[in-house]
């Protein structure tokens, strides 16, 4: 098959990070097998790019990360796959005190285990080693997107914190893994950034709220709705753009010898080196900081400092 043997698979590619490294790949030369889970992103993404070929996947699904396993032996007739980006992700935002459990379960379903299950599927494809890979490179290369939430847990995002948390210790187990069958794991580590992944994470985050037990929900309502608008506020300022990931998935897929983590954007970084180095105590007065709460609206000037 035409290019079979640099054959990439990235979930999540409809939109936002994983449709930006799905062009990105593609744009350097891969053949992109794009994960998607309705037919008209598949068709969109299919006319953006001659090398992009959709897949219908659901990572959540064993049934669909079984056709698509088939699928992609089919395509690359033998040649096994250059790599796996596991983007494919949602983010639950709420209280925990408030978090119903099938939204937590949710989450590490498509966050943890959806990722370990299609990276079980494809191992075979990505073990291949072919004479047009030189021996000294990664036979196959899995990329782990997770977040500068699997450093530093924020306030009111603790489930999406625990997949990522859960997706960072399974990227390094599985690194040490494969290393005897020389297949490189990256994890890559973004910031904010503003994806239509924003507008999701406030609208499910309102829902939950509403209903929950009204006296609950009231003990959180104001800090919740000044940490949604601002991690928007933030995202939306942010100088780290979607292709700035893509970058790093694209080096991920290229370098003579992958980086184990990728961090990117200013923020990203700042939550590697403080969760490194701050004493928890400390990093919990600097979390509080960011999040804090709007102070009450004063009844002289009728304004809300922050």
């Amino acid at each position: 098959m035409e290019n079979s043997r640099h054959a990439v698979l990235v979930t999540g590619a409809s939109s936002g990070l994983g449709e930006a490294a799905t062009l990105g790949l593609a744009n350097a030369g891969f053949t992109v097998h794009a994960g998607v889970r309705s037919e008209e992103n598949a068709e969109r993404l299919a006319s953006a790019n001659p090398l992009v070929r959709p897949v219908i996947l659901d990572v959540a699904d064993a049934g669909s990360i079984a056709a698509a396993g088939k699928l992609l032996r089919e395509r690359t007739d033998g040649a096994g796959l250059h790599g796996l980006v596991n983007n494919a992700g949602i983010c639950v935002s709420a209280p925990l005190e408030c978090l119903p459990v099938e939204d937590l379960r949710a989450e590490l379903e498509v966050n943890l285990i959806g990722t370990v299950a299609l990276t079980q599927g494809l191992l075979p494809l990505l073990r291949m080693r072919t004479a047009a890979v030189p021996p000294a490179t990664p036979a196959g290369r899995i990329v782990n997107v997770s977040s500068g939430i699997g450093r530093v847990a924020a306030p009111f995002l603790g489930a999406y914190a625990a997949s990522q948390f859960a997706k960072e210790g399974v990227s390094d187990a599985l690194r040490r893994e494969l290393a005897p069958f020389a297949v490189s794991v990256s994890v890559i580590e973004p910031g904010a950034v503003m994806t239509p992944i924003w507008a999701k994470v406030a609208a499910g985050a309102r829902r939950v709220l509403d209903t929950a037990p009204a006296d609950v929900a009231e003990s959180y309502r104001r800090r919740f709705d000044a940490f949604v608008a601002t991690n928007e506020a933030r995202a939306r300022a942010s100088r780290t753009r979607p292709e700035d990931v893509a970058a790093a998935v694209v080096h991920a897929m290229t370098a003579r010898r992958p980086r184990t983590r990728y961090h990117v954007g200013v923020d990203a970084w700042a939550a590697a080196i403080a969760s490194r180095l701050l004493p928890d105590r400390v990093l919990d007065a600097v979390v509080r900081r960011q999040f804090a709460e709007p102070a009450p609206v004063s009844a002289d000037d009728g304004e809300r400092p922050w």
